[in-house]
């Protein structure tokens, strides 16, 4: 069982940046690849929105289209935390965001992930 907690979420204006973290409970949350996803208001749970994954290693990443070249995904294994460095922020960007981690980055890109975390708001206003 892996817990994971998100932090850093809030409200800002359009054009600023936020970092999230996700800090994960295990020793062992280096072999497992991490995603972020994102659900927006009136949206259910079954229409989250895949924002970026990252290899174990964080060596191999993945993004969205809709947040290519603004946001970074990101991780320090010593720490176990998993960070997404949100640039240039839209007020589309206002979700609920979670992240998500899976056994392998083949999981991830299949969008099987094992374990979520609560998640933490963004709001960005115009």
């Amino acid at each position: 069982q892996v817990q994971l907690v998100e932090s850093g979420g809030g409200l800002v204006q359009a054009g600023a940046s936020l970092r999230l973290s996700c800090a994960a409970s295990r020793r062992t949350f280096s072999s497992y690849a991490m995603g972020w996803f994102r659900q927006a208001p009136g949206k259910e749970r079954e229409e989250r929105e895949f924002v970026a994954a990252s290899r174990w290693d964080g060596g191999s990443t993945y993004y969205a289209d809709s947040v290519k070249g603004r946001f970074t995904i990101s991780r320090d294994n010593a720490k176990n935390t998993v960070y997404l460095q949100m640039n240039i922020l839209k007020p589309e960007d206002t979700a609920v965001y979670y992240c998500a981690a899976a056994y392998d980055y083949d999981f991830a890109l299949r969008g099987e992930y094992a374990y979520w975390g609560q998640g933490t708001q963004v709001t960005v206003s115009s």
